[in-house]
């Protein structure tokens, strides 16, 4: 096992993934208040993929003027959630299975990275135990059989490693997906099985760090999204088509990561 390191404390921050929320709404600056509340009823399903508003409408939803209501469609369009025609108004995307494995594809491989590099840097007691007693409180909720509030924290457990990467670069793109990723994951989190697997891999990536051995981390993680992924894709599917999902991959061990 490598060596304890000193280590600056990351930020508390929750990393790239903001669930959505109203929580201090009312403090906000027009533009940001615009932002976030528009955000919270596409990520709540209050406005459903397919709506389509003009700008006057959706001024008139939220309460504000035009130019903050644009300013804030403008960055939800760059985030993926809106569509924006002009003269033909505002939509909520929908995304297709495949749209969701482009987004995962991309968002799977950053995460990897970011892993890695939290490895590479070394963790804090501190923070290793901020990050072990989330993993406590998502075991105590497989064995409860709450799939919605294990999902939750594993939102958390996946943020928090991403803010300890130290790359505010990887982190921002990461931020472009997530509410997309978030969208697909809400889709689905009532088809899950127990996440018995995800619990132990989750430990296995955390091994890794605590090592400090990046290339142990970067396998295991990588292990963890191969199936995780296959899982979503599966459930996303069987959402849409009324089938069964198929079984997830059986995991890759590090000698066959490894091998052509």
């Amino acid at each position: 096992m490598a060596a304890a390191r000193e280590v600056r404390p990351a930020s508390p921050r929750r990393g790239v993934r903001h669930h959505p929320t109203l929580a201090g709404l009312a403090e906000l600056p027009a533009r940001d208040r615009a932002y976030q509340d528009l955000r919270y009823r596409i990520l709540t399903g209050r406005l459903a993929p397919g709506t389509t508003l003009l700008e006057t409408e959706l001024a008139a939803l939220l309460s504000l003027s035009r130019t903050p209501v644009r300013e804030a469609a403008i960055r939800l369009a760059e985030e993926g959630l809106l569509e924006i025609r002009p003269r033909h108004g505002i939509t909520v995307r929908s995304l297709s299975p495949g749209d969701v494995r482009d987004i995962l594809d991309v968002f799977s491989a950053l995460e990897i990275k970011a892993v890695e590099l939290v490895a590479r840097r070394g963790i804090s007691a501190a923070e290793a135990a901020r990050l072990d007693a989330l993993l406590d409180r998502m075991e105590r909720n497989t064995a409860a059989g709450d799939i919605a509030r294990w999902s939750d924290l594993d939102d958390d457990f996946h943020s928090s490693l991403v803010a300890l990467c130290n790359n505010p670069r990887l982190q921002r793109t990461l931020g472009e997906y997530w509410g997309q990723q978030y969208l697909a994951r809400q889709m689905v989190v009532r088809l899950r099985p127990l996440p018995l697997q995800s619990d132990i891999e989750h430990r296995e990536i955390m091994a890794a760090i605590k090592a400090g051995d990046p290339a142990a981390a970067r396998a295991a993680h990588t292990r963890h999204r191969d199936r995780a992924d296959h899982l979503q894709l599966s459930l996303l599917h069987a959402h849409l088509s009324g089938a069964q999902p198929g079984p997830a991959p059986i995991p890759r061990t590090p000698e066959q990561e490894e091998s052509p």
